[in-house]
């Protein structure tokens, strides 16, 4: 099945609720976290996700969430 591009932007939306969801979680922020429209518009591939920018303290965090996660 082809997707729309309403549908393709809806999935990468719904992409985005979920990771932050699971970031606000762990007490991560990406400010900017949002679906990329652009590569919604479009029929190759999967819509991408926009991780954006963040700053120091929020990488480190997540950072320290992913090793604590791989050991776990």
């Amino acid at each position: 099945m082809v997707m729309t591009a309403k549908e393709r932007l809806l999935a990468a939306e719904e992409a985005v609720r979920q990771l932050k969801g699971a970031l606000d979680g762990v007490g991560v922020v990406f400010p900017s976290l949002g679906a990329e429209q652009v590569s919604a518009a479009g029929t190759y591939g999967l819509p991408l996700v926009d991780l954006g920018r963040c700053n120091l303290d929020t990488a480190l965090r997540l950072a320290a969430v992913l090793h604590e996660r791989a050991r776990a």
